[in-house]
């Protein structure tokens, strides 16, 4: 693992000219009086990729976080998700293009990454709902595209009908104790970034006998430690907080490298499934 991750790096997504920052900020369940303050408190302790949703009703805070910041509007990546179809393609379509003016309201407004947030609607709703993206990519409302909490079946299942594939992200849920290796070896596989959300175990785990001692050894807060750990696992972490201190605690990580004992150890908490506190994947389903 090359030490010389920063708070910059990137990688590049599939079939494009861009590349995700290999960092993000959630904002799940950061109400809209503090979101502005907790994406103007990431944005100047260095993040450039912050990560919203339809269902997390925050979209607006987070277009105006950046506005507020005077950073070059390029110069941010910005996520948002869908949860539900509209109950046709173009009122689909008109859900998303909505959350992009919400986000960037500017007469070029884009979103840097649209997707689906869940399988969950079902295989009609999702081609539906995939559909729209597409259609936000074609004009250019959408520089890229893809899904969370996809399995395998999920995934290979949108072969019949997309236009764009394979999807360029899936975020699903990822940490020591839920490593959900069948479907990120898949998505590797197929050229598919992982985005990890609750990197941080929501704080359920920073008393685990095994992570204090790696935590102690390099003299870092247990979240740094988890956060790292995604970082050399090539996936894309999404360390959420609307605590100021902790969310600039969680951007410093690029002065530490966990060693091969380290990740193995980390690598040997998996509990798969029932790791998980929101949700595996389910790598069978259609």
């Amino acid at each position: 693992m090359s030490p010389k991750l920063s708070l910059s790096s990137t990688i590049p997504l599939a079939n494009s000219k861009y590349s995700i920052p290999r960092l993000g900020f959630g904002i799940y369940q950061s109400p809209t009086d503090v979101c502005v303050k907790s994406c103007l408190t990431a944005l100047r302790a260095g993040y450039r990729h912050i990560d919203s949703a339809q269902f997390y009703r925050n979209e607006s805070e987070m277009g105006e976080a950046v506005r507020q910041s005077g950073i070059p509007r390029s110069e941010v990546f910005l996520t948002t998700k869908i949860l539900s179809a509209g109950g046709s393609p173009e009122k689909t379509y008109q859900k998303c293009l909505d959350s992009v003016k919400a986000i960037d309201p500017s007469e070029d407004g884009y979103v840097d990454l649209f997707l689906i947030h869940s399988p969950s609607p079902g295989s009609a709703k999702r081609k539906e709902m995939w559909q729209a993206l597409e259609k936000l990519v074609e004009e250019k409302k959408a520089r890229s595209i893809g899904v969370s909490n996809f399995g395998i079946g999920h995934i290979n299942e949108m072969k019949e009908y997309a236009k764009i594939w394979p999807p360029q992200v899936n975020q699903i849920e990822l940490h020591p104790w839920n490593q959900q290796r069948e479907i990120v070896e898949y998505c590797r596989n197929n050229n598919i970034v992982i985005e990890a959300y609750c990197p941080l175990v929501r704080n359920n785990k920073a008393h685990e006998e095994n992570l204090v001692a790696i935590a102690k050894k390099h003299d870092k807060p247990t979240g740094q430690v988890l956060i790292r750990y995604c970082l050399q696992k090539d996936w894309v972490p999404l360390p959420k907080s609307d605590t100021p201190s902790r969310i600039e605690a969680n951007a410093d990580l690029y002065g530490f490298e966990l060693d091969g004992e380290d990740m193995s150890t980390l690598d040997g908490l998996d509990q798969g499934p029932r790791g998980a506190i929101v949700q595996a994947v389910k790598n069978d389903s259609v």
